[in-house]
């Protein structure tokens, strides 16, 4: 029995009593977890979901959100997890090309969402306890699936204009949460900290619901707060944690920090970008016992190809660790030959946990792949002779911003719309607190201004507040190569002695 539900079953038969979730005054039981699983499958039943419709949530933190995923899986459904920072826009092209069933909202969120069909709305006492949603409705048998079937849906920005539907398999899921109770030592004891959005790799897979797949507890936020992280972690006595880089920043700022007992933490993984030097050191001190673990992956993947392994952290400071055990890391050139150690090129990924491919998009699958099947991640970076991955640079100019990836590409679709714009290119600039932030160079059109206000107020309407450029820089030029293309490396460099 392949499908999520299953590993819920078996911990609700075994250790009922355990405590699966914790969200804010609420505890979940392994055998409560069971039941509202159950519940909600007949729920989604009776509304006509099935073997194989997409179910998509819009939602923030919540058990109701993982409870979602389980009851899909339950009924062998596909889940679709949709960041809910997104504008109107992008959630109306996400559920149109995904082919979505039913959109599950939070309330808070019926502004954006109001216009599409088949959303229900669910307020903030159904999220904590979604048995007042589904009622009485009878469970339903578990719906057998097999390896290669459909799992999850996951949106994320590419090179092109539009997000892209990643696909993910029951066999992607399993392998990545295999890898990690291996690397991780992940057991029933372990408690983790969910602080970032479950609708990101990063919160549900790494490790995520593998926490939950061998017995442990997830402690839900419902948003990143650093006070309320740091009190949950001194409450319930956490072992671990992923924290996107704005999030660590946080607690490492926190003022109030003293006041909290950390000694429980023994790891929490790094997501999104390499991690400075004082910050690891900052985080030791937060952490006596705790290590930090810096890694690499991305969506495409579940997340987590590679973790830095405990003791080699100072040895190999600057790299993000080195493959896990089903999962292989090599750097080729662009014709695909494979590099030797300490020479640059693009880091590709093979193994069980890589995705098939995007979703209703061969051409983009084909481009992603070499023949022999090895997943193309547009990342630059080099090996040492024992695998230690080292990351220089991203070739599909990827903006990370806060954990969250942003497309250059797609900010600049809709800048160009603008009638005072000749030619854009929006880039990432170092920012303390984010990682990086988005801002925009721009030539206007002859007698043609600009100023940020417009630019901002214009890019509200169509994209995530999070992918809005942050400044603006006129230039009667851009610099490029002899073929035309913009050099955004130049440019951010520029820009960097400019400011």
């Amino acid at each position: 029995m392949i499908n999520l539900s299953a590993f819920v079953r078996f911990h609700a038969e075994r250790t009922p009593e355990r405590i699966a979730i914790v969200y804010e005054d609420t505890r979940i039981s392994f055998s409560e977890l069971w039941e509202r699983v159950g519940r909600l499958s007949g729920w989604l039943s009776a509304r006509g979901i099935g073997e194989g419709d997409v179910v998509a949530v819009f939602m923030k933190n919540s058990p109701a959100f993982v409870e979602v995923a389980l009851a899909a899986s339950h009924l062998g459904a596909v889940f679709l997890p949709i960041n809910y920072r997104l504008a109107q826009d992008e959630v109306a092209f996400i559920i149109d090309n995904s082919t979505a069933r039913l959109l599950l909202a939070d309330d808070e969120f019926a502004e954006v969402v109001g216009s599409i069909d088949n959303t229900v709305l669910i307020d903030a006492r159904e999220q904590a306890d979604i048995r007042l949603l589904a009622g009485t409705a009878e469970a339903p048998a578990i719906c057998r699936r097999q390896p290669a079937d459909l799992f999850r849906l996951m949106y994320t920005s590419g090179t092109t204009g539009r997000p892209k539907g990643v696909m993910h398999s029951y066999e992607n899921f399993y392998w990545k949460s295999s890898d990690h109770v291996i690397a991780l030592g992940l057991n029933a004891e372990d408690r983790l900290l969910i602080a970032g959005p479950l609708y990101h790799v990063g919160a549900f897979d790494l490790p995520g619901l593998a926490v939950t797949w061998v017995g442990g507890m997830l402690h839900i936020l419902r948003e990143f707060d650093e006070l309320k992280a740091l009190q949950a972690i001194h409450d319930e006595k956490l072992t671990c944690a992923w924290l996107a880089p704005v999030m660590l920043s946080r607690l490492l700022a926190c003022e109030q920090r003293d006041r909290f007992d950390c000694r429980s933490l023994k790891w929490a993984i790094g997501g999104g970008e390499r991690t400075p030097d004082n910050r690891i050191q900052a985080f030791a001190e937060l952490f006596p016992n705790g290590r930090f673990i810096d890694g690499y992956g991305l969506t495409e993947t579940c997340g987590g190809d590679t973790l830095m392994e405990a003791g080699r952290e100072i040895e190999k400071i600057g790299t993000t660790g080195r493959a896990l055990a089903h999962c292989e890391i090599d750097i080729r050139d662009d014709t695909g030959r494979s590099l030797p150690p300490h020479n640059e090129g693009e880091i590709c990924v093979r193994g069980p946990k890589v995705t098939k491919g995007y979703w209703r998009d061969e051409a983009k699958t084909l481009e992603s792949f070499f023949a022999d099947g090895w997943f193309r991640t547009g990342d630059m970076g080099h090996v040492d002779e024992e695998g230690f991955l080292t990351i220089t640079d991203r070739k599909k100019d990827m903006i990370i911003s806060g954990g969250e990836n942003i497309a250059s590409s797609e900010v600049e679709r809709v800048i160009y719309a603008m009638p005072q714009v000749a030619e854009v290119a929006v880039v990432g600039m170092p920012d303390a607190e984010w990682g990086e932030r988005p801002v925009a160079v721009v030539v206007p059109k002859p007698g043609q201004n600009l100023d940020l206000e417009t630019l901002r107020a214009h890019c509200l309407t169509h994209l995530a507040r999070f992918k809005v450029p942050r400044a603006l820089f006129l230039r009667n030029d851009l610099p490029r190569n002899p073929s035309g293309k913009i050099l955004k490396r130049t440019l951010r460099d520029e820009l960097a002695i400019e400011t």
